[in-house]
């Protein structure tokens, strides 16, 4: 288990689980997301991005580059963040709905269902978001 400066609890290394429901639809709870997935892998915490619902879209390649949301910071730069350091998941049943395939992917992300999200959050030190 990676330990880093933003270990606030007696040492014990905290992990970050973030599920992401909103993608173009609701761009402010998106955006918040990714900013938050982004600001914790950028300050050493263990990050593990899940997108569902309409966020599935941005694990494709160019997908985030549609997107805008003035005064945020641009998707594709906040998921280059993650990526460098922590793990993206698209949902398994919103990857399916939507066609998308594991070599349809960017680089690094993978496709996983909730037994592996529900494993994820239930490991001790994990602090679980959703948006």
């Amino acid at each position: 288990m990676r330990r880093c400066a933003a270990d606030y609890r007696g040492g014990m290394a905290k992990k970050l689980v973030i599920k992401v429901t909103a993608g173009a639809d609701a761009p402010e709870r998106c955006s918040q997301a990714f900013t938050v997935a982004a600001v914790a892998v950028a300050s050493g915490v263990e990050v593990s991005l899940w997108l569902t619902g309409e966020s599935a879209w941005f694990g494709l390649p160019g997908r985030a580059a549609e997107f805008e949301l003035p005064h945020a910071a641009p998707l594709p730069d906040l998921i280059d963040g993650i990526r460098a350091a922590g793990q993206i998941t698209v949902c398994t049943q919103c990857a399916a709905r939507r066609d998308i395939e594991e070599k349809d992917l960017l680089e690094g992300v993978r496709i996983a269902g909730a037994q592996v999200f529900v494993s994820e959050v239930m490991e001790d030190g994990v602090q679980a978001l959703v948006y």
